[in-house]
């Protein structure tokens, strides 16, 4: 079975097109990523502007274009955050149905949460015993926490690398001040975060998700020896707050340059670095694994399942 995720993000407007069955891995078979950068494009009132739904279209477009080539069993098309959150978000929906032929569901925040949770589970196993989950989207963080397939407690936070730099860090590079301005407002909501998990029991093991951590990783973090063929590997918070200041002190076309940090990151990975931070410094996190897997996959999964 050919299946297409189609991930209207924040950031990127991606398809991952893989071929699957109940029961197995899925393997990946083609991808077509469009950088978007949608925070770019929102309005005074919250809306997205007619450049921004424009750049949506083409994007979406051009990912149809490949679906259609590729002889799809099945295509799940989502968006996240950043029209989720938009004030016009139902009149763009209705835009991109209309020119492109595609009706994107919308996933809320805690089904983002749910969903990732459902793919860092499979991936890690039962042996992981109770995981807590960071995920560092464009536009919002999820934290979530559980023993089953299913967190137990999953939330979504306006955190995203992409909606933190434009919120704070409208300098090229920031400025310490404005660093210390994101730092504090992520503080303040991570620290309320903390306590929707308070009578959860202490995490057997602690994972991060998500392209922007996965850059962090490549360049801060570790490689380790995994289980079978795949490496393992690990990022530290101490690694970490070395790495994000000396980002900070460098433009963003520079940043490219660093191992793990691609174009499509470049603007946001100073904000998303700092934001990592702050989630593992709040919940009293000095390590934790970087999965490869994330929300495309748990839409995936969640398919499967409900063939099977």
């Amino acid at each position: 079975m050919r299946l297409g995720v189609l991930d209207v993000g924040s950031n990127t407007v991606h398809l991952l097109i893989v071929d699957a069955h109940p029961g197995a891995h899925p393997k990946p078979m083609a991808s077509h990523k469009s950088v978007l950068r949608l925070m770019r494009y929102l309005a005074p009132d919250g809306s997205i502007t007619d450049e921004g739904v424009d750049a949506i279209v083409s994007a979406v477009t051009g990912a149809v274009e490949l679906a259609d080539r590729s002889d799809l069993d099945g295509f799940l098309p989502m968006a996240t955050s950043a029209i989720r959150e938009a004030k016009n978000g139902p009149e763009v929906l209705g835009i991109v149905t209309e020119q492109t032929g595609v009706e994107l569901q919308v996933l809320s925040g805690e089904e983002e949460a749910k969903l990732t949770f459902l793919a860092v589970r499979r991936w890690y196993g039962w042996s992981a015993g109770n995981i807590l989950l960071f995920d560092i989207g464009g536009g919002s963080l999820e934290i979530s926490m559980g023993q089953d397939e299913y967190p137990t407690v999953g939330l979504s936070v306006p955190l995203g690398a992409g909606r933190s730099t434009i919120a704070f860090l409208p300098d090229d590079p920031p400025t310490a001040e404005q660093q210390n301005a994101l730092r504090l407002h992520a503080r303040g909501i991570l620290e309320q975060a903390r306590d929707e998990f308070a009578h959860m029991p202490a995490p057997s093991h602690i994972v991060g998700s998500s392209k922007t951590i996965r850059s962090l990783a490549r360049l801060a973090g570790s490689v380790r020896d995994g289980v079978g063929d795949s490496d393992r590997m690990l990022l530290r918070r101490s690694q970490l707050d070395d790495w994000v200041p000396r980002l900070a002190r460098l433009p963003a076309a520079s940043r490219p340059e660093l191992p793990g940090i691609t174009l499509d990151r470049t603007f946001q990975i100073v904000a998303g670095g700092i934001v990592l931070s702050e989630t593992m410094r709040v919940f009293g996190v000095k390590e934790l694994d970087v999965s490869p897997w994330a929300m495309r996959e748990g839409v995936l999964l969640r398919y499967l399942d409900h063939l099977d």
